[in-house]
């Protein structure tokens, strides 16, 4: 029976109960009784309500016996009318997810050479075969699936099946659907068909990086494999592809380091890549005709065939991806991979909704998938199974790739357990807990609890995982979706109090109350991102009277602190050199001119890059700008009393204090340094964990659009009674005229 010759339609919404609609143009949609059958045996149904509903007749019925749900069943209705029951708003309830939840880890296939084990969760399937192609052949090979506990269906053949392809066809609701494994691990060209590899041939030792005690000690430097190396000037022979990105030792036509090595001379310890899971977008036959960030989601736990050098070749993408992991392993870093799990490219076309319709998405009060991503689909990750398949993707990067970090991508759509899951995972594997997670946690309009979204608002209840924070962002810049509006580091004295907050942590220093997170490892410091516009594009707006050299100060003082501020640093690459994406806010999909690394402008300011590659030296060789808790910080920073605009800190260590003085106006300032003998960390040129010059005692000038950090060798002991001394100062040289 196909959908075009119903006369009626019927539902399972629940485990006991069915709703059945019944047109008025089908005798007025009335009917006194209703039955359920399997073909074999009959029972009657009970109505308890009935009402009018937009040209139907709806009633919702109830069964007692069990529902099986390997079976197909229809109801019959008192004029003898029949039509299939279908599989409704039942697997949305907590009893479905109790009966068919499945513990086990062999989802997918379990390649050996003589057999091949094929295992599907596909709970509200009638029949289920797996069709298999052998390599360089049209033939087909149709073989049946057997049912089993908790909705599993699997099957064993025992042959050697390496290179063939393979799908699934499932029935459901009398419907058959051909779909690729949602566990698929290699496939062909674009995604179309699994293959079955031999993932032992690709096998690499991990290796073994010095442990990083605490996730502040990260700094994060983000990039996408295509753009990190397409530029004609990059010096590097596979341009835009995994290999590229893991090329060592390449140079510009200055001769100075490009791509990896450039990266690794740079000093931050991870590399983000932006989606390098299986996505749509980029013809992979013909990559260098389309572009694509890569947030439409196709497979999972595969690697895009894009980057690869031969994306027919299913082993190709998955070596070669290794490859660039150990590349930039041995160059001493860390890679973290931005994942999308929050929604899939097409829902009615993806391997989730063909296998089991309407399970792995959510869906509003009126039953119609929901959209808080803004890209037609809400991944449901508080289902079980959907939990699991996030779970079971984490580990089988981590395990498999070995992966060091994950960017949850609009993370505000997940969960909270399922947040927590993933971290107690990565922490499982890793040992030392040095899995990286960072995510988005903005606050969506998803059919989810508030209490229960993973997102800013409730990060007292995701204490090991960091989340972007936009109020620094918008603070320390000014808003990223006002051009025009100036934030701390541009000049705006508006903003002092809040960058003050931001600047230790956004922990509440000053009131609790007001804080955004509990500890400083939850906050990812940020100014600019792959997404909207890039720092130095806003600039050519809200400064556009400025001369360059004035709009490279303000960039070089916004860049220095999410560098020197408390909680993680990140940073999007480029932003070292100004990087520009020609005024272009959305560039998912424009081209390599606008997107790619532009490495002469790299050599253009490499004053700029060797400044900042300072500063990070700075922040990794003092610890004072790492503190690992809210409590440290309250301990051990102190504000240094300096007239608005300007922002002073004192930090206090063991064997050293430093004074960071921030100066974003235009107009040069002397202060009156605390009692001792200061050396130079930095100021508006230079920068290094080596202090330059002569000591500083007394008086020092603060030059105009810069930051400076001082340090001292005669650590105070009392902070407090410091502090008190640096206030008693500041109010007896303002009455001297000597503080301007």
């Amino acid at each position: 029976m196909t959908s075009n010759n119903r006369n009626f339609l019927a539902y399972l919404d629940e485990m006991d109960l069915i709703t059945i609609l019944l047109p008025l143009s089908y005798h007025q949609g009335l009917s006194s009784s209703f039955s359920l059958t399997d073909g074999l045996g009959e029972s009657r149904l009970q109505t308890i309500k009935k009402y009018f509903i937009e040209g139907y007749y709806k009633y919702i019925c109830r069964f007692s016996e069990e529902y099986d749900f390997g079976k197909q069943y229809w109801i019959i209705d008192e004029h003898s009318g029949k039509t299939d029951l279908q599989i409704g708003a039942v697997i949305r309830t907590e009893a479905f997810d109790q009966k068919f939840y499945y513990e086990g880890h062999d989802l997918g296939v379990t390649y050996q050479k003589d057999q091949c084990l094929f295992k599907l969760w596909a709970p509200t399937a009638v029949q289920v075969k797996l069709k298999l192609n052998p390599p360089s052949s049209p033939d087909s090979e149709i073989v049946k699936l057997k049912r089993g506990d908790k909705g599993i269906w699997s099957v064993i053949v025992s042959r050697d099946l390496e290179y063939y392809q393979y799908s699934y066809l499932v029935q459901v609701n009398q419907e058959w659907r051909e779909a690729v494994d949602p566990y698929v691990k290699a496939v062909s060209a674009n995604g179309e068909a699994g293959v079955i590899v031999n993932l032992k041939k690709t096998d690499r030792p991990k290796i073994t990086l010095p442990p990083i005690e605490s996730p502040v000690d990260a700094i994060i430097y983000e990039t996408h494999i295509r753009d990190f190396t397409i530029h004609p000037n990059s010096g590097v022979k596979h341009k835009g592809l995994y290999l590229g990105a893991g090329e060592l030792n390449t140079k510009g036509k200055d001769a100075e380091p490009t791509g990896l090595s450039y990266v690794k001379a740079l000093g931050v310890t991870h590399i983000e890549f932006l989606p390098f899971h299986d996505f749509a977008g980029v013809d992979e036959l013909k990559p260098k005709e389309s572009y694509n960030w890569g947030y439409n989601p196709l497979h999972f736990n595969t690697p895009e065939g894009s980057y690869s050098t031969d994306p027919t070749d299913p082993y190709s993408r998955i070596i070669e991806l290794k490859q660039l992991i150990d590349q930039v392993h041995r160059a001493g870093l860390r890679v973290m991979m931005d994942v999308v799990y929050n929604h899939v490219y097409i829902r009615e076309q993806s391997s989730f909704e063909k296998i089991i319709p309407g399970y792995y998405f959510r869906h509003n009060d009126m039953g119609m998938p929901s959209n808080g991503t803004g890209v037609g689909n809400d991944i449901a990750s508080e289902r079980r199974m959907v939990r699991k398949f996030i779970v079971d993707s984490v580990r089988y990067w981590l395990e498999e790739y070995h992966i060091d970090g994950f960017r949850f991508d609009l993370m505000g759509i997940l969960d909270i357990e399922t947040m927590n899951e993933v971290k107690t995972v990565c922490d499982s594997i890793s040992k030392g807990g040095e899995v990286l997670i960072i995510g988005e946690g903005w606050s969506l309009n998803t059919p989810l609890p508030c209490n229960q979204k993973a997102n800013l608002a409730n990060q007292d209840k995701l204490p090991r995982i960091a989340q972007f924070n936009d109020q620094f962002r918008d603070v320390i810049k000014g808003s990223t979706f006002h051009l025009d509006d100036k934030g701390y580091a541009l000049g705006n004295e508006a903003y002092h109090e809040a960058a003050f907050e931001a600047i230790t942590g956004s922990i509440g220093f000053n009131k609790r109350e007001n804080r955004l997170f509990n500890e400083p490892t939850q906050t990812v410091n940020y100014i600019e991102c792959h997404d909207n516009h890039t720092l130095w594009d806003k600039l050519q707006v809200c400064l556009k009277d400025e001369n360059i050299e004035v709009k490279k100060k303000y960039h070089r003082l916004a860049t220095g602190l999410v560098i020197l501020s408390q909680g993680i640093p990140f940073l999007h690459s480029g932003q070292e050199f100004f990087q520009t994406k020609q005024g272009n806010g959305n560039s998912y999909r424009a081209p390599d001119t606008v997107n790619q690394l532009d490495w002469i402008r790299k050599s253009e300011n490499e004053e700029n890059v060797n400044y900042l590659t300072g500063l990070i030296q700075i922040r990794k060789e003092y610890r004072c700008f790492r503190y690992r808790t809210a409590a440290e910080i309250r301990a051990k920073i102190r504000q240094f009393p300096l007239p608005a605009p300007m922002m002073g800190l004192i930090y206090y260590s063991e064997g050293y204090d430093i004074l960071l003085v921030v100066n974003p106006s235009k107009k040069q300032y002397s202060i009156s340094l605390p009692k001792g003998k200061w050396s130079l960390l930095a100021n508006q040129h230079y920068a290094d964990k080596v202090p330059k010059g002569s000591f500083y005692e007394g008086e020092s000038v603060i030059e105009p659009i810069s930051l400076h950090v001082f340090v001292t060798s005669s650590s105070t002991s009392n902070p407090a009674a410091a502090l008190a001394s640096l206030f008693l100062q500041k109010d007896d040289l303002t009455k001297k005229g000597k503080w301007r």
